[in-house]
């Protein structure tokens, strides 16, 4: 009777094990070599203004003046309307900003890649880039004519990022096993990144053109398979407390979701304070965004900001 007993009571513990393995076992996600699992859910956050303001004044000007941004724009003549807005706002915060054309256009200057798929313009366009400005840019930010960037707020993001590692940054989202930056939101490389992806390019079984179950993916989608194949994650840009700072959505749709989930913090619950980009604005909404964040000031407010990022030689910028 006792050993009878005593071996249910073994049963019972034994069974309480099981269960807990078993528990513990579906927690684990399963990933396909180290890399992977290391950059799963991997988040890089702007620099925290004490950190900037610990520097010394001769640190702070060396690092606002050695940080500059190519910007490509990929336009469609359909998008003539978002293409004039967008050379006549944002994109003259860039140090350098050209826009990538499905064909010649003679309204505007572009480069014509002559293509109407966009992963065939992407694809070219960072070619071009690379061939051209690989000696003269750090970092390459590319966007949409739907797109609306804080430049400075960009830079001020790569501050202490060292261009020469493999940073592939943005809205990352995750599909599958695929962790990649959504173009909505815009996507920044490295110049390391973009010497990667170049040498990648010419290699047709691991980024094809066209062929393939590839070619059916989105133009973000693919690039992400790509740059994965030269070691290149996806990492997720947020401010210094965790919030997004490249946005796939306009500011009226995220106040219009923070009404509904944050309505006592309207604006905190919205968007970071440092956000970089938002998407989806109508030409018209990119000059209410460019007098917003360029022209309105609140008399009596000042930011004292410990760093100035002066527009280009040259440039017309607000």
């Amino acid at each position: 009777m006792i050993s009878e007993s005593s071996s249910f009571i073994k049963g019972v513990v034994l069974g309480g094990v099981f269960c807990m393995l078993v528990t513990l076992l579906g927690h684990i996600k399963v990933g396909h070599g180290t890399k992977a699992h290391h950059h799963e859910h991997h988040h890089i956050q702007a620099p925290n203004k004490e950190d900037v303001l610990n520097l010394s004044e001769d640190e702070r000007v060396e690092l606002s003046k050695s940080i500059h941004v190519y910007c490509i724009i990929l336009v469609k003549p359909k998008d003539l309307g978002h293409w004039a807005a967008a050379r006549e706002t944002w994109s003259k915060h860039c140090d350098k900003a050209e826009f990538y054309s499905s064909e010649n256009v003679k309204v505007f200057d572009s480069v014509a890649v002559n293509t109407n798929d966009m992963w065939m313009m992407m694809r070219k366009a960072y070619k071009i880039a690379y061939e051209r400005y690989k000696d003269e840019f750090s970092w390459f930010f590319l966007a949409y004519p739907t797109t609306f960037a804080i430049i400075e707020n960009l830079k001020y993001f790569l501050l202490k990022k060292d261009p020469s590692q493999p940073f592939y940054i943005g809205h990352t989202v995750k599909s599958g096993d695929l962790e990649y930056v959504d173009g909505e939101g815009g996507i920044v490389l490295s110049i390391e990144s973009l010497r990667r992806l170049s040498r990648v390019l010419e290699d047709p079984d691991k980024c094809p053109e066209h062929g393939g179950m590839i070619w059916k993916l989105a133009e973000d989608k693919q690039l992400a398979i790509c740059l994965k194949y030269t070691g290149v994650f996806a990492e997720n840009a947020e401010d210094s407390e965790g919030k997004d700072v490249f946005n796939t959505k306009s500011v009226g749709a995220l106040i219009k979701e923070a009404m509904s989930t944050h309505p006592q913090q309207v604006v905190d619950g919205c968007c970071s304070d440092m956000a970089i980009t938002f998407s989806g604005l109508a030409p018209n909404h990119m000059h209410v965004m460019m007098y917003g964040v360029y022209r309105l000031r609140p008399y009596g407010h000042s930011y004292s900001d410990a760093l100035v990022f002066l527009p280009p030689p040259g440039s017309d910028n607000d």
